[in-house]
């Protein structure tokens, strides 16, 4: 994940342990990912494949890290833009070689102790899969040249569960964890509003949303891995919210 090669001096705790970030610097380049570059034909293949099994697919533009290092706690990573399908194409690599994808997961916790995540329907390209309301970095939370994290975490709550991150507190700190080649960034959020509240906020949210993206919320209270169809990456979040998120 962080090559020696491209600058990473930090210690790298073990893969699928969140640590803390003293800060996030994503630069969105100009041009073309290499990946994207060298596979844009079987990617292209690919995605006919993925929209026969599932129509609702759309070739969105988002960002791709070609590099990432860690130095002194602060992540910074060089991507660009790329189609969705290029993405889609990589995912299927077994050693994932060619790229990075980093995405956010804002952890909104009820004011009784319950972590609210989604269950994203059957159409979407992880449908089933429970985790934080989230989605892949793209063009519109780019500002100044490098991703707006914050910005993508309220972007994408809003537009899956109608939840106003501005309503609910955070210290504003970043933490991380890693798998492969993949690396998920948290910021934690509580709410002043119980799982319930909170539940049925989404569900007023989602009789009215047209892209309805997420099947339902959860309301999750331990952290066992089995209660649900979690994607990969929420099981160190559990691990880490349930043991005291610090």
């Amino acid at each position: 994940m962080f090559d020696r090669d491209e600058g990473c001096v930090d210690p790298l705790p073990p893969e699928g342990q969140v640590f803390p970030l003293q800060g996030v610097r994503l630069r969105v380049l100009e041009g073309e990912h290499p990946f994207h570059r060298d596979n844009h034909r079987a990617a292209a293949s690919n995605w006919q494949a993925e929209i026969a099994a599932k129509p609702a697919l759309f070739d969105g533009r988002m960002i791709f890290q070609h590099r990432l290092r860690l130095e002194e706690g602060v992540l910074e990573g060089e991507g660009y833009v790329v189609p969705y399908s290029t993405y889609l194409w990589w995912r299927r690599q077994p050693d994932g070689a060619g790229g990075r994808h980093v995405f956010a997961f804002p952890v909104i916790a009820s004011a009784d102790g319950a972590l609210i995540a989604v269950r994203m329907a059957e159409h979407t390209a992880n449908g089933g899969q429970v985790y934080c309301a989230a989605g892949s970095l793209d063009p519109d939370d780019v500002v100044d040249g490098h991703c707006d994290i914050a910005g993508n975490m309220a972007r994408e709550v809003r537009e899956e569960t109608g939840l106003d991150l501005s309503q609910a507190v955070t210290d504003g700190r970043y933490f991380a964890s890693y798998r492969g080649r993949r690396l998920t960034i948290l910021r934690l959020y509580r709410y002043p509003l119980t799982a319930d509240a909170l539940l049925d906020r989404i569900a007023a949210h989602m009789a009215i949303d047209e892209e309805k993206e997420i099947a339902g919320a959860v309301a999750i209270r331990s952290a066992d891995p089995a209660a649900h169809p979690y994607n990969p990456a929420m099981l160190p979040v559990l691990a880490w919210f349930f043991g005291g998120a610090s």
